[in-house]
């Protein structure tokens, strides 16, 4: 079963090394038309992150697990503000391991209350995974760092408030997602 969703999608690739992630990790980028889904896609892409998909998203569960895969007509594709509509290289489909909210008029707090990403109702009754939502200023400075260091936190269970799947808040039960790697 699938469910097509407004949502861009990379996933970690060699971005993630300085924080070690997972290169396979997955990261859905949520928000409304124009919220800079495309424009952090195309920034993560420069830092070695993959393009998986760009405005439409299409998930579904492999064994449990909520993955991410381009629909076949835009597979490939990355609009880019201003250029126009590029063909790059992607890859799919990708594990899910993190949720961004995009939002340029509500900074997120300092010290944020864990959420987690409620997936389409299609899918939320088979699904035996949480993934961790953060909240972005798409366009903040470090906007790119923040979202790659939250995605290794949470992999790596680093956060020293609770926030991970491994040790999530009492009242979640939540199963960690496999492409998580731990180094050292």
């Amino acid at each position: 079963m699938l469910a097509n969703i407004h949502a861009t999608c990379i996933m970690i690739g060699g971005a993630g090394l300085p924080f070690g992630t997972s290169p396979e990790c997955g990261v859905l980028l949520l928000g409304e038309s124009g919220s800079g889904k495309s424009d952090l896609a195309l920034r993560l892409i420069e830092r070695g992150a993959h393009l998986v998909s760009d405005d439409r998203t299409e998930l579904f569960l492999h064994d449990g697990l909520l993955h991410a895969q381009p629909p076949l007509n835009i597979r490939g594709l990355l609009e880019v503000r201003g250029v126009g509509v590029l063909s790059i290289g992607h890859r799919a489909p990708a594990k899910l391991a993190l949720a961004v909210v995009l939002r340029r008029d509500d900074p997120p707090p300092r010290l944020p209350e864990p959420e987690w990403y409620q997936p389409p109702q299609v899918l939320a009754s088979s699904c035996k995974m949480r993934i961790p939502l953060l909240r972005l200023d798409p366009f903040a400075h470090a906007a790119t760092a923040k979202l790659i260091a939250a995605a290794g936190a949470y992999t790596l269970s680093s956060l020293r408030d609770g926030r991970t799947p491994e040790h999530p808040p009492a009242e979640l039960v939540v199963t960690p997602v496999p492409c998580f790697r731990k180094t050292g």
